[in-house]
């Protein structure tokens, strides 16, 4: 790599910042240009539990892949607990499923790769009975995960990267990078782009396979004085079949709330309701019954709800040089962003450091 070399980091949601502060590290001059910041991105709407692949929401076409970069973010996380500025929690979190995995050779390979790479794994269907929750569930299993205060979270890691150093440019980019690449390269002296512009990217890339998924999390106090702390996360992921998009995601988020979910609705853009919205209503409705230690709990009076859209793609991530342009691509990564974020930012930068990434920044 050439001394001096700018590299432009499109977006500022976690993929960006992740991006941004790795290249920075890594010795690259850096400017960040971004519409939105924190709490204005769909980042701090995320329930931010690390996920092993594949996740609950999004694509994942390249599931090896998926998992390295997921195995990446681990180690980051993990490694960041260690600072409570950052807002990462490492906690418990359990699977419920409806049939034996022990005859699911899918589910088999998936629990030997979270045995071999998180703390305290335990696949026994006595978690069901032991934690409490209803339904018709047969087997379940248990691992220690990063959940992700979001607000305190970016809050960080926006402060990372503007003590290492990279430029933060607050500015809106309305023309396709197919038009407008040139110029950008040109004004803010760069060589290349990092696109991490997540659903923005349909419009900016050309890329029609990215869509919007719709969901939401109410946020629900969790301080210990007027019912008892639930102090580890309860997962049912969808069943792929049924047409409701529905699912259980109950998260403990930060030291004093916590968040119940979800759903996933594709397509769906409007993010004007509130908890009286019939999926939100049913979503509660659906994790109490579950989890009848919710009954009655106090919903957060400041903010009740927080709604966004995943950024899906239907090819699944892409991370990936444009075919025409110094523009390297890092978006779709759907509901699984934070799971993702250091992973993608570390093959981003390896990407760059290639000797097909010299000769694109270069020419």
């Amino acid at each position: 790599m050439t001394g001096g070399t700018r590299i432009l980091v499109l977006g500022a949601g976690a993929i960006g910042l992740s991006t941004a502060l790795v290249l920075r590290r890594r010795g690259w001059d850096v400017t960040i240009l971004a519409e939105r910041f924190a709490p204005r991105v769909t980042s701090s709407v995320a329930g931010a539990l690390w996920e092993w692949p594949p996740g609950v929401c999004g694509k994942h076409v390249d599931l090896e892949r998926a998992r390295r970069w997921a195995a990446d973010s681990l180690i980051h996380f993990t490694e960041l607990a260690a600072d409570p500025a950052a807002g990462v929690h490492l906690r418990p979190v359990t699977f419920y499923f409806r049939h034996d995995l022990t005859n699911d050779a899918f589910q088999r390979e998936k629990m030997a790769g979270l045995a071999k790479r998180t703390e305290a794994f335990r696949h026994d269907a006595a978690l069901i009975r032991e934690n409490g929750v209803v339904g018709d569930f047969v087997d379940a299993y248990r691992h220690v995960a990063p959940m992700i205060d979001t607000d305190a979270y970016l809050a960080w890691l926006t402060a990372h990267v503007r003590d290492a150093g990279c430029e933060v440019i607050s500015r809106r980019v309305e023309e396709p990078l197919e038009a407008i690449a040139p110029r950008l390269l040109r004004d803010l002296n760069a060589a290349a782009i990092v696109n991490c512009t997540g659903f923005g990217s349909r419009e900016l890339a050309a890329d029609p396979a990215v869509y919007p998924l719709r969901g939401a999390v109410l946020r629900v106090v969790n301080d210990g004085v007027r019912r008892p702390r639930i102090e580890a996360a309860h997962c049912v992921s969808h069943d792929g079949v049924s047409r409701d998009p529905g699912f259980v995601f109950i998260v403990p988020r930060g030291r004093d709330r916590l968040l119940i979910g979800g759903f996933a609705e594709p397509n769906e853009t409007d993010l004007a309701f509130g908890p009286e919205h019939p999926q939100v209503r049913a979503m509660l409705a659906r994790s109490v019954a579950f989890l009848p230690a919710l009954e009655g709990a106090e919903i957060d009076a400041v903010e009740p709800l927080r709604a966004g859209l995943r950024p899906a793609r239907e090819r699944g991530t892409r991370l990936e040089w444009d075919a025409r342009l110094p523009v390297l691509h890092n978006y779709g990564h759907g509901g699984s962003g934070l799971t993702y974020s250091w992973g993608c930012a570390e093959d981003a930068a390896r990407i760059l450091e290639s000797p097909e990434g010299a000769l694109r920044w270069t020419n």
